[in-house]
């Protein structure tokens, strides 16, 4: 049963509004005169919306019964009635965590409908507190979101293989959460307390991979002045992240053979063996099937990782979780930018479950991001979203002349996919279907190129 109450200081209103919203056996309205009247039934009932006069016997009473309103329960909707000449207060009671205002006379088919799109938005939160509560309390700590089925499934075996020892091959599209995964396996395992090192593979040029991966001596090579670790011994008695693997050249994927079978490998200039205890998880965006039938991935590599083999789902398949995700990153944001931004208004949750994500959950994250920022009141609204989730968006259609050269087009394809994806370069590889290394290979190339016609 969905309870509303109705605080105004005329009899007449409150009579009328309450037998137009009252429905039997599904919805039940509560009248006040007062914001006093009003807090003692909020703290008797089980209030889903108040829909309040903006002035009930003085001028600010109602931004002031709002404030209690919020203090109490943040998750209650308040809709402002307002006469004319009160609309710029009502605005600012918008500011202030109301949903939305009516501006007084009203029809009564008018109130139903913003009644009813209210009601949606105290659903969405509802629905979200329910499921935040019923999260592995573990997993929730280390910042894992989601619900729909997929995604429990997912994490039921992060909970299972975390406390051993065996190494994780994640596989899934870019932004799909990997990284976030194999930080919450290290920090559910007993070397919670060691470090957790990352390297992505695909990132680095080949010497420097190798060096970066297993240190070096004095010498070595030229600019090699003194010693380094590599991270194979920075993370001993931890956990390393190996990021796109399948892009590591083939004689290093010897190299990391070694390490898998026998725990042991050399730094570059250095012919003593070292010994190192890591667990390793790797991740990778691309077909490792695909990559091991045309010979570019070892195929006893892949089962020395493929120990434990998790897949993550992109997002477009666990659109359940759209909704809570993105409450986890207005959270997250909102503290981070010291704003007030407490959730969605029905027609950007609309929006949001009906986009489809390429970029996946890191998308999700980014555009979050840039709605709590340009957002100055509780709920996001379709302003705050990129065109290219609302429709208006043309930015991304590019025109060439026939005849233009090849590398032209890639150099032009290549900036503006970064421009749309905030300079993401894992992100621009996938959408351009292109390796990491490729891009950087090109991008060198390109500023080369500039430096030379300067």
């Amino acid at each position: 049963m969905v309870k509303l109450l109705i605080v105004d200081d005329e009899k007449n209103t409150r009579d009328a509004l309450s037998d137009g919203l009252v429905k039997p056996d599904e919805r039940q309205v509560f009248t006040a005169a007062t914001p006093k009247e009003a807090m003692k039934i909020l703290n008797e009932e089980d209030i889903d919306l108040v829909l309040t006069d903006l002035k009930i016997q003085e001028p600010d009473s109602g931004v002031r019964l709002l404030k209690e309103i919020k203090k109490y329960d943040p998750n209650i909707v308040v809709v402002m009635m307002t006469a004319y000449g009160s609309i710029d207060t009502a605005v600012e009671a918008m500011k202030l965590g109301a949903y939305d205002y009516i501006q007084k006379p009203f029809r009564m088919s008018d109130i139903r409908r913003l009644i009813q799109r209210a009601l949606e938005t105290r659903m969405l939160l509802v629905e979200n507190a329910k499921l935040r509560q019923q999260v592995s309390g573990r997993l929730l700590s280390k910042n894992i979101v989601g619900f729909s089925p997929l995604w429990r499934e997912i994490m039921a075996s992060v909970e299972t293989v975390a406390p051993s020892r065996a190494t994780v091959l994640l596989l899934g599209e870019s932004g799909t959460g990997k990284e976030v995964v194999a930080r919450a396996i290290h920090e559910l395992s007993g070397r919670r307390d060691k470090p957790f090192v990352k390297i992505n593979c695909g990132a680095l040029p080949e010497q420097l991979l190798e060096s970066e991966l297993f240190g070096y001596e004095k010498g070595a090579f030229t600019n090699a002045i003194k010693q380094k670790r590599g991270r194979f011994e920075l993370a001993n008695g931890g956990t390393i992240f190996l990021d796109e693997i399948a892009d590591m050249p083939t004689h290093l994927q010897v190299k990391l053979l070694t390490v898998l079978q026998d725990g042991e490998f050399q730094r570059l200039g250095s012919e003593e063996t070292l010994k190192t205890d890591v667990r390793v998880i790797a991740a990778t965006n691309k077909d490792i099937d695909e990559e091991i039938a045309e010979g570019r991935f070892r195929e006893d590599l892949y089962y020395r990782l493929n120990v434990i083999r998790l897949e993550l789902p992109p997002l477009r398949q666990r659109r359940d979780d759209i909704i809570p995700l993105a409450q986890h990153f207005i959270e997250k944001f909102s503290r981070l930018n010291a704003k007030n931004v407490r959730g969605l208004s029905p027609e950007v949750a609309r929006l949001l479950e009906g986009h489809s994500w390429r970029g996946n959950v890191r998308e999700l994250e980014n555009v979050i991001e840039r709605a709590v920022v340009l957002c100055n009141h509780e709920q996001i609204q379709k302003e705050h979203l990129p065109n290219y989730i609302t429709g208006t968006d043309t930015s991304r259609i590019v025109s060439f002349r026939i005849g233009t050269p090849l590398e032209e087009v890639e150099d032009v394809m290549i900036a503006r996919t970064l421009e749309m994806t905030g300079g993401n370069k894992e992100e621009t590889a996938r959408i351009l279907g292109i390796g990491v290394a490729t891009l950087y290979r090109r991008l060198k190339e390109s500023e080369k190129e500039e430096g030379d016609s300067a």
